[in-house]
């Protein structure tokens, strides 16, 4: 259990705000959600009296916050290797393997980046999702951020909500491209498989940006930048505009295969099961020092030997 006190006045002009949305503004580095119940458990008050989230505030009470932060996570920690890009006291960040899953669900429990990360770093129990700010599919590749504790988590996932974290991917997918371009097109469930993503008018606004980063003879390699970060828009945004990416077993459709292709690019084709999607690039602002960070990550071994592949095919 991790104690939190927290202690401040309320500035005159909050006057008439709710208690919640005042303890929001006066607190940023907690959310509102772990405010509220703070609140109702009466680990909140104000001039010494406890109230409800939505009463009113005056302006001018002293509000205290004099709480215990049980740990968020129940799942056990596991000895599974991480690739750790960088690491200091405020944050993490991985270089995903393909093939981990993220959170453990129903399926997968257990062998997962969380289970990892609590292995590694166990105060990580007491952050919401061991501290993860956002996600990368099980077969995707490449970088992602976490935090290693409530107030740098904040910040990091509002900073993603603001936009201010740079995601760039590299995708191989079918299909030869003659420019760069954007895909604006709103992401929501698929009306039949409710397993799936789709375009749909009724979604979350969802854009997609690409550039060319190399040009085969039925394929083309993109480097991707996220606008938004709906699930699985990358995938969906390249199937919707007819170039599905390569591997993709949901999104991809039939494989098909350069003509007159050598047995090598067919073998390395049919045999990559996974979505050929990469995070290649992260971009955010220290959520301590707010210093400016990148990170880079390559493409994993069976990205990398695609790729060849359809080099040597192009030449």
């Amino acid at each position: 259990m991790k104690r939190i006190d927290l202690e401040a006045v309320i500035p005159p002009e909050q006057a008439g705000l709710r208690l919640d949305r005042a303890l929001a503004a006066l607190f940023p580095d907690y959310s509102r959600t772990r405010l509220t119940q703070w609140v109702r458990e009466g680990q909140a008050t104000v001039d010494g009296a406890v109230l409800r989230p939505r009463d009113p505030v005056r302006g001018g009470e002293t509000v205290r916050i004099a709480a215990e932060a049980a740990e968020e996570v129940t799942d056990r920690p596991q000895a599974i290797p991480l690739s750790i890009v960088y690491e200091d006291e405020a944050m993490l960040v991985i270089d995903k393997p393909p093939g981990l899953v993220v959170h453990p669900a129903a399926g997968n429990r257990e062998g997962t980046l969380l289970n990892a990360l609590l292995h590694h770093a166990p105060e990580l129990a007491g952050v919401p999702r061991a501290g993860i700010v956002h996600r990368l599919d099980k077969e995707t590749s490449g970088l992602l951020v976490v935090a290693r504790g409530i107030e740098a988590q904040k910040r990091l996932v509002d900073a993603l909500r603001e936009r201010e974290i740079g995601r760039e991917y590299l995708a191989v997918v079918q299909g030869v491209f003659t420019a760069g371009g954007t895909v604006e097109a709103a992401i929501g469930r698929h009306p039949v498989d409710r397993k799936r993503m789709a375009v749909t008018e009724g979604g979350r606004h969802a854009v997609t940006h690409y550039r060319i980063e190399a040009r085969y003879r039925s394929h083309t390699l993109l480097r991707v930048v996220l606008e938004t970060g709906r699930t699985h828009q990358i995938r969906v945004h390249m199937a919707h505009i007819r170039h599905p990416i390569v591997g993709d077993p949901v999104y991809g459709g039939r494989m098909r295969t350069p003509p007159g292709a050598e047995p090598e690019l067919v073998e390395a084709l049919h045999a990559f099961r996974r979505q050929a999607l990469h995070a290649a690039r992260l971009t955010l602002a220290h959520p301590v020092t707010g210093e400016e960070m990148r990170f880079e990550a390559p493409m994993p071994a069976d990205m990398r030997a695609l790729v060849a592949a359809l080099e040597r095919d192009a030449r």
